[in-house]
């Protein structure tokens, strides 16, 4: 598995119906990409659940390197790119996926928590603690899914979980999920990846 994302952060009084528009007309077209897990059409608000932006920063768990490198070079992704320039586009090795509770739920909120490796405990022991977190995140009230992955360039950890309800009891910072494409979501290994 392997997590991926990029950021759009929008002026402070850029209309984001824009952005909800944007998803509902062309959202779908992800919905069958060969090689994807999931993607969660992420947005947050200012002003909204904390957030001090607007920003647009759609969430991928993908099942193959191929799917993920057709959608970045292949073509879907430029469409983005022509409308808001090229972002950076951060990828994490995966290190745990769970299913939770209400799997089978609407995902309505997203949750995404970065930190660093501590300096000085060893590797193995910050992956096992991470997959230990995507358990208990999995099994938080309304969980839809939990993952957890690792950005070894820069030794970062990244918690992303999603939730049916708007009100997750997690830290991290709160995105509104707009659209969950996930052609490949029974793919996404389950538990420890390795």
């Amino acid at each position: 598995m392997h997590a991926m994302q990029y950021e759009f952060t929008l002026p402070a009084d850029y209309a984001m119906d824009v952005v909800r528009d944007r998803v509902a007309r062309t959202g779908h077209l992800l919905d069958d990409w060969a090689g994807l897990g999931l993607k969660a059409y992420l947005m947050r608000e200012r002003g909204v659940h904390g957030s001090p932006v607007n920003q647009y920063a759609p969430f991928y768990l993908w099942n193959t390197v191929e799917g993920m490198n057709a959608f970045l070079f292949g073509g879907p992704f430029q469409r983005p790119t022509d409308d808001f320039g090229r972002p950076p586009v951060r990828q994490w090795t995966g290190l745990a996926y769970e299913e939770g509770g209400a799997a089978g739920s609407g995902a309505r909120v997203a949750v995404r928590r970065r930190r660093p490796v501590p300096d000085g405990v060893p590797p193995a022991e910050t992956a096992a603690e991470a997959v230990r977190e995507t358990a208990r995140l999995a099994a938080e009230d309304g969980a839809v899914l939990a993952a957890a992955a690792v950005d070894t360039s820069r030794w970062e950890l990244v918690h992303f979980s999603l939730f049916a309800h708007d009100a997750p009891k997690t830290e991290g910072e709160v995105f509104q999920v707009l659209h969950l494409s996930a052609p490949g979501r029974d793919l996404l290994p389950g538990g420890r990846q390795w």
